[in-house]
């Protein structure tokens, strides 16, 4: 029997309903949210999607970090008394100043519901042994990965405290068929493999599924992960410690990432105007958790830039053509996945460059085993200069080079200096990769 999946109107209609009973509960006792509704004038009652989108105000991480400044350590956006929360994690601060963010027991499990969706849509089942790459520090995704994956009775495997050698062999001996990890740690584990002659032809990993970068849905970063990983299959999905899981991948078209609309509004507007995206074009992702009642977030910027693979009728996701991806399912894809970062572009010479261009590039090449891009100059004149190390079967530095610059000349009309430095140069990264630098 196929999958049966909700409709449009069927989520437009679970998202009006808990939009409505998640505003009457902040109201009296979200301090946060309080200040905000009576800042704009708002009243709670809404009566419709469409009434909220045209009349509540936004919430920009920048607020909440003064929020949390001016009310340490956890700030004021809490629905419920301090002692029901149960969990406090934090973001990684790789753009601002770190967040806290506190979860009750119930918002917890919420946020397990959700991933749940992410292995579903990878095929993950009871059977699977999942290996985390991860530190497991005080970032939420390791977290919520690992319990979802507890919930479903997976064999479960931390990798926390191991060195890159040390988790390749616990893949190796414990016969590990998931690898859950950054793209570009599944690359520098690979790489390990390489140099230090782990022989990874009895690896059993069928799927690997990435996060925390763009790349998990760039096709040549993808490819280049199956390559190395003996043809697994790569999946991407999407969250945030402020939103939790939020997307999870089609699986029928790889490198389209579906919004989990019966737990997110999501909607899609341009960063500088803030009116709705037009149709086809990128625009910052917002999100309001419908169901993170302890520590919500109503239309939040997320910084994020996707494109909508549907025509939108409007501001939000509810009034998207009642067409369903060719997968069966209804809910919101975004083309490409995550594109990139709002904050993250940069304007050289007229020309709006953003990294994902650079490494897509980069890693189409298949030669490049770590970059790193230098910003030179003032904020207003910028110029590019990139510094890459050849993949070890590559001997002819001189030709990777000019054919990476000729590459750039042809995608962006501009020349950007390239250098190829000796294996070893460049910082690797377990978590969040951090390759652009200011000189």
């Amino acid at each position: 029997m196929a999958d049966v999946f909700p409709t449009r109107s069927a989520i437009a209609s679970s998202q009006l309903s808990q939009l409505r009973k998640l505003l009457a509960t902040l109201e009296p006792v979200n301090r946060f949210y309080r200040q905000k509704f009576l800042g704009a004038g708002v009243k709670t009652d809404i009566g419709s999607i469409e009434d909220f989108t045209q009349r509540f105000p936004f919430t920009t991480k920048v607020e909440l970090v003064e929020d949390q400044l001016a009310h340490p350590p956890y700030g004021t956006n809490l629905t419920f008394p301090l002692e029901d929360y149960t969990r406090c994690h934090q973001t990684s601060g790789s753009t601002g100043a770190p967040l806290r963010w506190l979860d009750t027991h119930d918002s917890w499990e919420w946020m397990l519901n959700n991933w749940k969706q992410v292995y579903q849509s990878a095929s993950v089942t009871r059977s699977d042994r999942i290996f985390f790459a991860f530190s497991f520090g005080p970032f939420l995704g390791f977290w919520t990965a690992f319990e979802s994956a507890l919930s479903l009775g997976c064999f479960n495997l931390p990798g926390g405290g191991l060195s890159s050698a040390a988790r390749l062999r616990a893949i190796l001996d414990h016969g590990a068929t998931v690898l859950c990890c950054t793209p570009t740690y599944g690359n520098r584990l690979a790489e390990v493999a390489h140099d230090e002659k782990i022989d990874l032809s009895a690896c059993r990993i069928k799927t690997l599924i990435v996060a925390g970068e763009p790349g998990g849905s760039v096709p040549a970063i993808r490819a280049r992960l199956s390559e190395r990983w003996r043809g697994a299959r790569v999946v991407d999905h999407y969250g945030m410690t402020e939103v939790g899981p939020v997307a999870y991948e089609c699986p029928v078209r790889a490198g389209v990432l579906h919004a989990i609309e019966t737990s997110y509004l999501a909607e899609i507007i341009d960063p500088k105007t803030t009116q709705p995206a037009r149709p086809g074009e990128s625009g910052e992702l917002v999100l309001t958790t419908l169901g993170r009642t302890a520590s919500p977030l109503l239309r939040y910027r997320t910084g994020d830039l996707v494109m909508s693979g549907a025509h939108l009728t409007s501001a939000h996701s509810s009034t998207l053509n009642p067409q369903p991806c060719a997968c069966g399912r209804y809910d919101l894809p975004l083309e490409g996945g995550i594109l990139g970062r709002t904050d993250d572009m940069v304007v050289v010479r007229g020309v709006n460059i953003f990294p994902g261009a650079i490494d897509e590039i980069i890693r189409a090449s298949g030669a490049v085993a770590e970059y790193q891009v230098t910003v030179h100059g003032s904020q207003t004149l910028p110029e590019l200069s990139v510094q890459i190390e050849p993949s070890a079967n590559r001997e002819d530095c001189h030709a990777l080079v000019e054919q990476l610059e000729r590459e750039f000349q042809t995608a962006f009309s501009l020349r950007i200096h390239v250098s190829a430095v000796s294996r070893g140069t460049l910082p690797r990264f377990e978590m969040k990769a951090r390759r652009w630098v200011k000189a």
